[in-house]
């Protein structure tokens, strides 16, 4: 059958039964071809990533990223940070002028969204009278009434808002010849070094640029200088989505007379300021908290004069946190990839000063411990270069079993209690605040601090917990619900136990973390997850020895309000008391004279002066308010000196201006700063 099958059938059979495949098959299904995408399309087409997810929360993420950007190249030369953020609206037929567009006036009215019928309009109208109506009846039966939410009356689906984000700072500024690249060319970035910092995806302002093509299709624009520069660049661009360039419109050097150094940078944007701006205005309050030596100054501007904010925040103090310094990888949080590039990109000849030099905490004397512990494939001097593939897999493992030192915090750059205590003063002007800075601990190889502060009272501070979130420095305002500052603070935490009402008391709570490498969940960088042990416990850690502090203090408030009490108590009982004394003491002296009794030589006096009334009703009141009053005096004194605020003895102190320059020797203190001016 199969030699029959294969040589002796006719010809024709086959063809007949392709002819029909070919009828059932009439095309041929086409080949998929490989594409590739840049990063900056990627992220062009998933912009929720990087947090725009919406106009409201891209104008949001806008101004975060541009003040973030200019807080970091301040503190990178160690300039005090000088940081001036605007907003301003810009109305449609401003834009279309802008971009080039006529103004078209409607002509087929239905054809638009926010289009309302006769008979719709009608229905409205009738809505809004009935209203009006009762709330004019209740005005005159003399009742409250409360108003009704605006009827749901057009859309404005298709109506966007446009704004010019502009941001100014005293920092670094960019070289020149960088600057197209800095800002057009997707995860490039001076910030990938192992150490702490606010940003590490190399997005910020270059986000910002892809948003502004999406919604506006306008240009970035530029203008920086660095420090000794007799020019000033100006650069005009947008980015190439598909090939991850940027696109050039102007790059000039131009004069630089003032000799201003820092940057400033101006985007145009499709935003939403109404659903974002007390989020926006947070934001910026939340800033001025952990960064008590930077001023800011916030405008938003719009042609409506009701609109128009402007906010300045001071400058508290000008001791700054000293500037976060790269670190070398932990042996015990390095993958292969790592190893290899480690490997790849070393100056070092041999294992051993590879060990050595490219890891924290690994001695020559325990490297050479490690090395014996590889295998006889292994030697001290076997050229780094020369590693396979396979023996990279073996000292990863080695890495993962042996036991290493923990890193220190030394590479951390945390705001310090001086810094936050003169931030949430200066910011919420609290009753009572108390700060903790723990100690460096380890998640995972990576070295990080937990700092906190507690306040009670307030301005603009809502009865209940106000909870504070900071991640190297920065406030994070989204996703609060799972994060691990708000879960210890609602959950962890018995409020009661120190002396403080949760519902009743203004409360604010403050938690800083800083990392080498902070664990966010999602790629939004909005929350730290409450599944990390070792976080977990830092933070309740630091918010209880917080409330230890705080609870000392409201307990001398309550001796002290006791003692008041008492006072109050005292001084009503005063004219009565005194009255019973005096009476007492007449009926003595009456008795004195009459039977002729004797007492001890002070009885004898006292009662001599009350014979003479040289001590009446009026002089024992005085005395009893008198002695009641020096009371109550010293117990003030000594509550006021134990809380550290003593009325006397008083000295005079002298003040410098943040603004002058002086030689001085800075002191610091885990809880203050002592500066010494030569």
């Amino acid at each position: 059958m199969d030699s029959e099958g294969i040589g002796g059938a006719p010809e024709e059979e086959p063809k007949k039964s392709n002819r029909g495949k070919a009828k059932q098959n009439p095309k041929k299904a086409k080949e998929s071809v490989l594409k590739q995408k840049s990063p900056a399309e990627f992220f062009a087409e998933n912009k929720n990533i990087a947090g725009f997810d919406n106009p409201g929360k891209s104008l949001y993420t806008t101004v975060r990223e541009l003040v973030e950007n200019s807080l970091d190249s301040a503190e990178s030369i160690s300039e005090l940070p000088v940081i001036e953020i605007a907003i301003e609206e810009i109305n449609k037929s401003k834009f279309n002028t802008m971009i080039g567009l006529v103004d078209r006036e409607r002509v087929d009215e239905e054809l638009y969204d926010d289009f309302e019928s006769a008979k719709a309009r009608e229905k409205r109208l009738a809505k809004e009278a009935r209203v009006q109506e009762i709330q004019a009846k209740n005005i005159a039966l003399g009742k409250k009434f409360k108003e009704p939410s605006t009827a749901k009356g057009a859309k404005s689906r298709g109506e966007a808002a446009f704004f010019r984000v502009t941001c100014k700072d005293n920092g670094r500024g960019m070289p020149h010849d960088d600057i197209p690249n800095m800002f057009g060319r997707v995860l490039s970035g001076t910030k990938y070094g192992l150490k702490q910092t606010r940003g590490k995806f190399g997005l910020g302002a270059k986000m910002a640029l892809i948003w502004s093509k999406m919604s506006t299709g306008l240009p970035i624009e530029i203008t920086s200088s660095m420090k000794g520069q007799n020019y000033v660049s100006y650069c005009r661009l947008d980015i190439d989505i598909h090939k991850n360039i940027p696109h050039v419109h102007a790059h000039e050097k131009r004069e630089n007379k003032d000799r201003w150094h820092g940057a400033e940078i101006q985007v145009i944007i499709e935003g939403n300021w109404t659903t974002h701006r007390s989020k926006i205005l947070h934001y910026m309050r939340q800033m001025a908290v952990i960064t008590p030596y930077a001023q800011f100054l916030f405008k938003f501007i719009s042609d409506t004069a009701e609109k128009t904010v402007t906010v300045r925040f001071a400058r508290r103090t000008d001791v700054m946190p000293p500037v976060p310094l790269e670190t070398k990888h932990h042996p015990s949080a390095v993958d292969l990839l790592l190893i290899k590039r480690l490997v790849a990109e070393t100056s070092k000849q041999n294992l051993l000063q590879f060990l050595q030099h490219e890891f924290v905490n690994i001695r020559k004397s325990y490297a050479e411990r490690l090395i014996g512990e590889m295998g006889p494939d292994f030697s001290s001097k076997m050229p780094v270069k020369s590693l396979t593939s396979q023996q990279i897999v073996r000292i990863q493992q080695l890495f993962r079993q042996a036991k290493f030192d923990d890193p220190s915090g030394d590479c951390l750059s945390p705001a310090g209690e001086y810094n936050l205590r003169l931030g949430i003063i200066k910011e919420l002007q609290p009753d009572l605040v108390a700060t903790y800075a723990g100690s460096p601990q380890v998640f995972e190889g990576h070295p990080f601090i937990v700092e906190a502060g507690i306040s009670l009272g307030g301005k603009d501070v809502k009865q209940g917990l106000n909870i504070f979130r900071f991640a190297n420095r920065i406030p994070l305002l989204f996703e609060q619900g799972a994060d691990v500052i708000t879960r210890t603070a609602l959950k962890r935490i018995n409020w009661n136990s120190y002396k403080i009402n949760q519902m009743q008391d203004k409360i604010g709570v403050f938690v800083s973390i800083v990392s080498t490498k902070i664990p966010f969940k999602g790629t939004g960088k909005e929350y730290i997850g409450d599944d990390i042990t070792e976080i977990s416990s830092a933070v309740k850690s630091a918010i209880q020895q917080c409330c230890l502090q705080l609870k000392s203090k409201i307990v001398k408030r309550l001796q002290a309000r006791e003692r008041q009490e008492r006072k109050r108590n005292l001084n009503r009982y005063i004219p009565d008391a005194s009255r019973a004394v005096m009476e007492v003491l007449e009926q003595m002296a009456h008795n004195r004279e009459s039977k002729r009794q004797r007492y001890d030589k002070e009885d004898e006096e006292l009662l001599d002066k009350v014979a003479s009334e040289e001590i009446t009703e009026k002089t024992l009141k005085e005395c009893l308010t008198q002695h009641v009053e020096q009371v109550d005096y010293e117990m003030a004194l000594e509550y006021a000196t134990q809380s550290g605020v003593s009325e006397e003895p008083r000295e005079a102190i002298y003040l410098n201006s943040l603004e002058g320059s002086h030689n001085y020797i800075d002191f610091h203190s885990p809880i203050f700063v002592f500066r010494l001016i030569t």
